[in-house]
């Protein structure tokens, strides 16, 4: 696990690819299936992507793991939520209480459930006077996203609770990728005009602040970002490092990567997008990282529910590429050349 920013960029330098052999068994299998290649679109495509980082032909999706990653943030005390920072704390006891939407969406779909709280009492500095977090605490909070991977997981998905956390994700998405502060602003949790206005304003002062470290995402990460982002960050590169395949869920959890795909182009070869939010910055953000979403519901809660609706997607490419017959096995005539 890195100590030092340093070490973090080497990490993200040296990736493990996919396995090629596996994928190309997998190919091998999805052209001898019962259906017309390519029937099945894009599920084949996802069969093909979970067998490329399980490193087998048939994947499997007996262990799931859904991460929610809370943290608080300074910034709030701007006026940039409709809602207060003890909010944070209440939604996590929902959580442990089994009362929130993503405990419902975790048991449907047969996932398992871990929430970690990041320092709620102790919120981000207002990134518009001072980094969010200092060195110490962003490595700290990368590496507890990190610890949370299990290495027997077949999947993972990581998502977020955070009052005032889509003002980060368009401040980072903003310093990222440029454009006006307000291609990236959204109204979050329900902002009206002026809480609107006022949000806007401050990603713009954010990123004006810290003009000097825009040329290092790492940098970025930590001056712009919060906990539970910096957490997100860790989880997705220990699926890496351990080659799982892994859902992105919304806005703030896409926003959290961008960094890190900045530092290395072919960091989110392991991601999915599980869904595209009504935030209006997250499409736009899912385009200039090239992730293109699984599903578009008009959901904008986070929490990783949008990752939990997409794993019986998932589960759909899995059943047909391990359960179908082959033309041979079903006395099925093959297409005429």
């Amino acid at each position: 696990m890195p100590h030092s920013l340093d070490e973090l960029r080497d990490l993200l330098a040296d990736l493990p690819p996919p396995d090629a052999a596996a994928l190309a068994a997998a190919q091998a299998r999805n052209d001898l299936l019962t259906k017309p290649q390519g029937a099945l679109g894009r599920l084949e495509d996802l069969a093909m992507w979970l067998a490329s980082w399980q490193k087998r032909e048939v994947p499997k999706l007996n262990k799931v793991q859904v991460m929610v990653f809370a943290g608080n943030h300074g910034v709030v005390e701007r006026g940039v939520s409709a809602f207060p920072s003890e909010v944070t704390v209440q939604m996590v006891t929902n959580f442990a209480g089994g009362g929130a939407a993503i405990n419902q969406l975790c048991k449907a779909a047969g996932a398992e459930l871990s929430v970690l709280d990041l320092d709620l009492e102790t919120p981000t500095a207002d990134f518009t006077q001072a980094p969010a977090l200092s060195e110490e605490a962003f490595l700290d909070a990368f590496r507890q996203g990190m610890a949370q991977v299990n290495k027997d997981s077949d999947l993972v998905c990581i998502g977020e609770m955070g009052i005032g956390n889509t003002t980060v994700a368009a401040a980072l998405a903003h310093a990222i990728h440029g454009g006006d502060a307000a291609d990236w602003t959204g109204r979050g949790t329900g902002v009206d005009d002026a809480g609107l206005d006022r949000k806007t304003q401050v990603v713009a002062e954010g990123c004006a602040r810290h003009t000097d470290i825009l040329h290092d995402p790492i940098e970025v990460a930590r001056c712009l970002g919060g906990r539970e982002l910096a957490a997100m960050a860790g989880a997705a590169l220990a699926a890496r490092l351990a080659c799982i395949p892994l859902l992105i869920d919304g806005y703030v959890a896409t926003a959290a990567l961008a960094p890190l795909q900045a530092a290395n182009a072919d960091f989110l070869a392991h991601c999915q997008a599980a869904h595209v939010s009504a935030e209006p910055g997250h499409i736009r953000l899912l385009d200039k990282m090239g992730l293109s979403p699984l599903l578009d519901l008009g959901m904008r809660l986070g929490e990783a529910s949008g990752a939990a609706t997409a794993i019986p997607l998932l589960r759909a490419a899995v059943a047909t590429h391990g359960g179908m017959a082959s033309f041979a096995d079903a006395g099925v005539t093959e297409k005429s050349e």
